[in-house]
This record gives structure tokens, sequence and C-alpha cells, in this order.
């Protein structure tokens, strides 16, 4: 289409709205991803579980007498699955948030 009047390039130089350069934010993520943190955490989970059931059938066995230790071994273990969990659950629940959004 022909503009005999250039009323079309003036008003895109005119136009309040202008491109914006943005930076590269992929480039600019530092620090570790958000799996290998996750990974960290559950086999820091699981590190934990393992020493509560160590701790456990050394008290059954009679190898361990130290009651406290195993019960603080087994809290700790159980606080730090709760913990997991609910990081799980808001995991869940964002993916179920973004799975209704419609494209």
């Amino acid at each position: 289409m022909n503009d005999p009047l250039g009323h079309i390039q003036q008003s895109q130089a005119a136009s309040p709205i202008k491109s914006v350069k943005l930076p590269n934010a992929a480039s600019e993520i530092k620090g570790p991803d958000f799996v290998q943190h996750l990974r960290e955490n559950i086999s820091q989970v699981n590190k934990l579980q393992g020493e509560a059931e160590t701790a456990i059938e050394d008290l059954v066995a009679g190898r361990r007498d130290d009651m406290e230790s195993v019960l603080m071994a087994k809290q700790k273990a159980d606080i730090a699955f709760q913990m997991m969990l609910q990081v799980r659950n808001k995991l869940m629940d964002a993916y179920e948030e973004v799975k209704q959004i419609r494209v």
C-alpha cells in the first residue's frame, strides 16, 4: 500500500510505545539451579532417615543406650521429611495452576 502523505512513518515515530531491549535474563542467573538444589535436599533427607533407622536398630539391638539421641535423630528425620513433603505439595499446586492456564 502506498502512503502518499507519509502518515504511517510519522505515526510510528511519534508512538509512545518504544521497543525496549531486555538483557538476556538466562545468562545473568548465577548460582545453583533449582533441580540441583532439590536433589541435594532430597539426598540430605534420605541421609537423615538412614541415620535415624540405624540409631533405632542400634537401640533395639542393645548396641546403644542413649534414648535421647535416638529420639533426636528420629525427630530430625521426621521434620526434614515433612518439610520436603510441603515443598512437593507446593510444587504440585503450582503445576496444577500452570496446567489450567489457557493459551
